[in-house]
């Protein structure tokens, strides 16, 4: 049974866990759709169908024509990524409790890598991880437990249960199963109630807010 104490480390996703970048990512997305001649989708549809690294999203939807797809999306994406990047309520708090807590963070997301670090660059939040991996960093991406491996590589800290990973999707969800990492879930995203039951979380927040409060709790617990 999972004890209510500090974790030693907490892995977050990104997209709608921290941040909210949609638009720009729909912006860029029906761009593409248009260019390879299909019908645009509205943000909602390219949340919904966005939920896994584009190698792996993108041969499905344009099929022997996806690398031209995908390099013409990374074109767009390119110039509108950091115009409407906003962080959601309580991340940059949440974040500040973790460093003064001296407790280690970093980010698995299946964002393209070098568009993920320059967002957080924007942000000026570099200084609040130990390390980042996006898409393309490694040959696999979310769920698999090989990225966790690698995040944690360079430090003393294993995937256990001492390890959160925090996001809004079921794959953030399945990505902490495989490792055997504790699950946690914002509720920031468009996950079902399915697939919540399928990978249940072993805590569900609203949002970051809710996550300081309750590690701030724990804190004074543990003391």
């Amino acid at each position: 049974m999972l004890k209510d104490v500090l974790p030693k480390a907490i892995i977050f996703d990104w997209d709608s866990t921290l941040i909210d970048n949609w638009q720009s990512i729909a912006n860029a997305l029906n761009a593409t759709l248009i260019e390879m001649g299909k019908a645009p989708w509205s943000v909602a549809q390219v949340r919904q169908n966005s939920k896994n690294s584009a190698r792996e999203a993108f041969p499905r939807l344009f099929g022997d024509q996806w690398k031209d797809a995908l390099d013409f999306f990374y074109k767009v994406f390119k110039e509108v990524h950091l115009i409407g990047i906003q962080p959601l309520p309580g991340a940059e708090n949440l974040l500040q409790f973790l460093r003064e807590e001296g407790i280690y963070s970093g980010i698995i997301s299946n964002k393209n890598g070098t568009f993920l670090r320059k967002e957080i660059k924007k942000l000026d939040w570099n200084k609040y991880f130990d390390n980042v991996l996006g898409a393309s960093d490694l040959d696999v991406d979310k769920p698999s437990k090989e990225i966790i491996d690698a995040l944690l590589t360079q430090t003393e800290i294993l995937p256990s249960k001492s390890v959160w990973f925090i996001g809004d999707a079921i794959v953030d969800l399945k990505c902490a199963y495989m490792a055997n990492c504790t699950p946690i879930l914002v509720e920031t995203g468009l996950i079902t109630k399915e697939e919540v039951n399928q990978w249940p979380p072993y805590k569900i927040f609203p949002s970051c807010v809710e996550v300081r409060c309750y590690l701030a709790r724990l804190k004074t617990i543990s003391k």
